[in-house]
C-alpha cells in the first residue's frame, strides 16, 4: 500500500478570530488558503507559514488525512525500562528529516499490517512497545473488557489502545509513529523552528548569530539542544517581557514553569487580535485531546477592553484542555494551559520573553 503526501502545508487555517469563541463546530473546518489571505503579509503570516510546515495531507486506508507532526517526549517513559532507547534526533530533527523518516514508516509493510488490524471490522487491544518500537494485538475478552471498563493496564513504555475495527483515523497515525517511529519534535525544538524561520525571513540567520554570541562553532545546535533552559535563561539576547496583554508581540515566547523552578514547556504567540480579545499561540505537545497531540494551535480569550490583563489573571479563558497523551493514563495535574502557565508561583509562574535577533528581524517584516 503505497502513500503518498499531496499537500505539505497546515491543514488548520481558522476563518476569522471572531469565529475562535464561537460554539460551532464548523469554525475549525480547515482550508488549503494562502496564509496571506488570512494573514496577510506581516509577521502573523510568516509564523504560519513556519507551522504549516508540520503538517502533511496523505491518503490512507482510502482516506485523505491531516498528519501533523507528533510531540517527542522527553525521557518521561523510559523509567521501567533497562533498555536504551531514544526518539528521533532527540527530539530535535529538522522537520524536512522528519517528515522523509515518517513517509518511509507510511510506505512501510509493517504500517500496512497495522491499517489492516484497524479495519477488520473486529474489537482488539492494540499494545504498542516503544522499546522495540513495535506492536502487538490482543483480542483477549478480559483485557478488553477492563479498557472498556476504564481500567487501563498499559504501561508508560507500552501503551494500550482500545479500538473497534471500524476504520482507521488520524489518531492511530499518530499512535503509530509516536510509538514504533519514535519520531516527532519536542515543544522547544519546535519554539526554536519558528524563531529561526521568523529571522531568516527578516534576512537574520540565527544559527550563526547565536554561534557568534555564544562563541561556538554550531550556534543552532547548541540553543536547540539546550531547549527550554536556554529560553529562560539570563543571556544578553533574552529579553523578558512583562506580561500583560498590551505588551505582547507576535513571535514572543510563552514558557511554562516547572515544580522545580525552571521552565518545562514552551510555545509561541502567532497574532494577538485586540479587537475580539483572541490570543492564538502554536506548540507542540502531547497532553492534549486525542486529535490536537503533537503540533497544534491554542487560544486565549481576553476582555478586550482591558489590555492590561496579566496573562496570570483567573479572568482570562485559555482553551486548551490537557489530557493524557493515551486515554487512561495519569492524568494531567493542570486541566487547561492557564491553570499550567499560573502553576508554581513561589518560583514566578509563567513568563514571556523574546530573541533580540528575532524581534529586530520582525522589526523588518513589518515595515
Amino acid at each position: 500500500m503505497k502513500i503518498k503526501p499531496i499537500f505539505y502545508f497546515s491543514f488548520l487555517i481558522l476563518i476569522s478570530a471572531s469565529l475562535f469563541a464561537s460554539d460551532n463546530p464548523n469554525s475549525n473546518l480547515s482550508t488549503f488558503s494562502d496564509p496571506a489571505r488570512i494573514w496577510g503579509n506581516g509577521i502573523e503570516r510568516v509564523i504560519e507559514e513556519a507551522y504549516r510546515l508540520f503538517f502533511q495531507t496523505h491518503i490512507i486506508g482510502g482516506r485523505v488525512m491531516n498528519i501533523r507532526m507528533p510531540f517527542a517526549q522527553n525521557d518521561e517513559r523510559d523509567k521501567l525500562t533497562d533498555e536504551e532507547w531514544t526518539f528521533v534526533e532527540d527530539g530535535k530533527g529538522e522537520h524536512i528529516y522528519l517528515w522523509g523518516r515518517i513517509n518511509e514508516l507510511l510506505d512501510s509493510e509493517d504500517f500496512t499490517a497495522y491499517v489492516e488490524a484497524l479495519t477488520d471490522g473486529r474489537e482488539k487491544v492494540i499494545i504498542f512497545d516503544l522499546p522495540n518500537q513495535g506492536w502487538t494485538v490482543s483480542r483477549n475478552l478480559f483485557d478488553m473488557a477492563r479498557m472498556r471498563t476504564g481500567s487501563y493496564q498499559g504501561l508508560p513504555h507500552q501503551p494500550w489502545v482500545l479500538r473497534d475495527g471500524r476504520g482507521l483515523k488520524e489518531s492511530d497515525v499518530y499512535n503509530y509513529l509516536y510509538c514504533v517511529g519514535l519520531i516527532g519534535i519536542d515543544c522547544s525544538a519546535f519554539v526554536w523552528h519558528v524563531q529561526s524561520y521568523i529571522a531568516a525571513a527578516g534576512g537574520v540567520d540565527l544559527g550563526r548569530t547565536f554561534a557568534r554570541i555564544l562563541g561556538v562553532r554550531d550556534g543552532m545546535n547548541a540553543v536547540r539542544l539546550a531547549g527550554t533552559a536556554f529560553f529562560n535563561s539570563n543571556n544578553s539576547q533574552i529579553i523578558s517581557v512583562r506580561d500583560e496583554i498590551r505588551n505582547l508581540r507576535p513571535g514572543d515566547i510563552l514558557l511554562f514553569r516547572a515544580e522545580d523552578g525552571g521552565m518545562a514547556h514552551s510555545a509561541v504567540i502567532q497574532s494577538i487580535d485586540l479587537s475580539s480579545g483572541v490570543i492564538r499561540y502554536i506548540q507542540c505537545t502531547d497532553e492534549a485531546p486525542l486529535e490536537e497531540r503533537g503540533v497544534h494551535d491554542s487560544f486565549i480569550h481576553f476582555n478586550p477592553r482591558n489590555t492590561r490583563v496579566s496573562l496570570s489573571d483567573p479572568s482570562l479563558v485559555w482553551s486548551q484542555r490537557r489530557y493524557p497523551p493515551f486515554p487512561g493514563e495519569l492524568t494531567s495535574p493542570f486541566s487547561d494551559d492557564g491553570l499550567r502557565y499560573r502553576a508554581f508561583p513561589e518560583h514566578g509562574g509563567g513568563r514571556v520573553v523574546r530573541l533580540r535577533p528575532v524581534a529586530e528581524a520582525i522589526e523588518r517584516i513589518n515595515r
